[in-house]
């Protein structure tokens, strides 16, 4: 990819292209309905990086209560390893972060592309749910953020922290 990917808010005409991201990257993947319900709620926050007019990635993060839950996050095959999800979540916190404030993701224990891209962002393990994943009884990586904490663990690491690497394999809480 020679530019970087337009980041804008998830509509629900994107949402057949969405799908078919999502068949792609997960085993169990949500279904349209999941998708219209997190699009309807006022206070999440839904992505897309769309790169040529097509939705080449997407990210999804509602929030409950006092902390914001990263329930989403898929590129398109064709798109990983460039710096999408990166850019996904670079925006995400770009909009909402605030001092102090939290977030969480659960992520297959296998995955270890994306706990190493959570873990530039800051993200920390904190604990595992036992056979989360309905396909295969995999446990989950239950990590957590604070926004401070987070800066300032990106401000001790180098500048290119931020930029391209590992991503699309993403966060998916798979509900039942």
């Amino acid at each position: 990819m020679s530019q970087s990917p337009q980041i804008r808010r998830l509509s629900y005409s994107d949402l057949p292209q969405v799908m078919s991201i999502e068949r792609g990257s997960f085993p169990t993947p949500w279904s349209l309905a999941m998708f219209v319900l997190e699009l309807s709620k006022p206070s999440g926050i839904s992505l897309a990086a769309v790169h040529d007019g097509r939705v080449a990635g997407y990210l999804i993060c509602s929030r409950y209560d006092t902390v914001w839950h990263v329930m989403n996050v898929a590129v398109d095959r064709r798109h990983r390893r460039k710096g999408i999800a990166t850019a996904l979540l670079a925006r995400l916190f770009e909009i909402a972060d605030r001092p102090g404030e939290q977030y969480t993701l659960e992520v297959r224990v296998s995955n270890q592309a994306a706990i190493s891209l959570y873990e530039r962002f800051g993200f920390r393990g904190a604990g595992v749910r036992r056979g989360y994943y309905h396909d295969n009884r995999e446990d989950a990586l239950i990590m957590w953020r604070t926004a401070e904490a987070a800066a300032a663990s990106c401000e001790r690491e180098s500048a290119p922290v931020r930029k391209a690497g590992s991503d699309g394999l993403g966060a998916s809480a798979a509900p039942a």
